[in-house]
């Protein structure tokens, strides 16, 4: 059981974990508080917008690229400016943003979904010199978005269907160049997938909503492993760490009833561990 957890504030909606290779340190998300932590020596620092924001990835040692429900941002860490690089369906106030993740090229894929996960309202993005191209549609919740280690693949899901799918990507531009195939598909389970991270072996890591665990899958989507948490709402892994063997989670306290928060006390918090498997540093996204 993995209970080792960062003595930061619990969030209603945790996503997006970043761990910084360049600043050595991690990022994530709390949705719903429209906020956007980093956990650096010990010490907490906060950066609030004005919608929900999900997801980011780093352009350099002070910028990243930021998924608000609106629009991509670039934000500086040391004066906090926010400007706004594209337009995230900015005719759809229905919808957010969700899952997102920078590819092997510089691009940033980003998912979006309906504020209250309307059915098939979402789709999916990637934002690559400039330009913003959609690549999925009639998405309900995005998410599982990340890259095998080769390059050769890009993996997303949609939570409500229960179902990973990969794809194959161009070799020299990172652009789809196949329809997606299943990769996973837990229907039969019951059982949801959430954000996902591939490691150097070029193995699947998916945080399971509502059932406790990350599940680990082969590049064939052969079961692994499973490792369990003591809070039932996984939302998404990520590498970090000098060595990068560091996992850190997030979790949500979204909608759980008085009862199930007495039963998980520590629902909400961001979990890590340390596992013999290397993983991989984030790319670099390229403006």
């Amino acid at each position: 059981m993995i209970n080792e957890y960062l003595p930061a504030e619990p969030c209603d909606l945790g996503e997006g974990p970043l761990w910084h290779p360049i600043r050595q340190s991690l990022f994530w998300f709390d949705i719903n508080a429209f906020k956007i932590h980093n956990w650096h020596e010990g010490k907490l620092e906060t950066w609030v917008f004005s919608e929900p924001v999900s997801a980011a990835g780093w352009i350099d040692e002070d910028n990243l690229i930021v998924a608000s429900a609106s629009a991509l941002i670039k934000l500086s860490l040391s004066t906090g400016n926010k400007d706004t690089l594209v337009k995230l369906e900015g005719d759809m106030p229905q919808n957010r943003s969700n899952d997102g993740r920078a590819d092997p090229w510089g691009g940033f894929w980003v998912g979006t979904m309906g504020l209250k996960a309307e059915p098939n309202s979402g789709s999916i993005y990637r934002f690559y010199k400039g330009e913003l191209r959609k690549l999925h549609q009639n998405i309900t919740i995005p998410n599982s978005i990340c890259f095998s280690p080769d390059q050769s693949f890009g993996y997303f899901a949609d939570t409500r269907k229960k179902k990973i799918w990969k794809q194959e990507l161009d070799a020299a531009t990172g652009w789809p160049i196949d329809d997606p195939v299943v990769f996973v598909d837990l229907e039969a389970q019951d059982l949801h997938p959430d954000g996902s991270v591939c490691d150097s072996e070029g193995y699947l890591w998916n945080a399971q909503f509502g059932a406790s665990r990350i599940a680990r899958y082969n590049p064939n989507g052969i079961l692994d492993r499973t490792l369990d948490l003591p809070v039932s709402q996984i939302t998404c892994p990520a590498f970090g760490g000098e060595g990068f063997n560091t996992i850190y989670t997030t979790t949500a306290f979204e909608g759980l009833s008085s009862e199930d928060l007495q039963k998980q006390p520590l629902a909400g918090r961001l979990f890590y561990f340390q596992t013999e498997i290397v993983g991989l540093a984030e790319y670099q996204v390229k403006l």
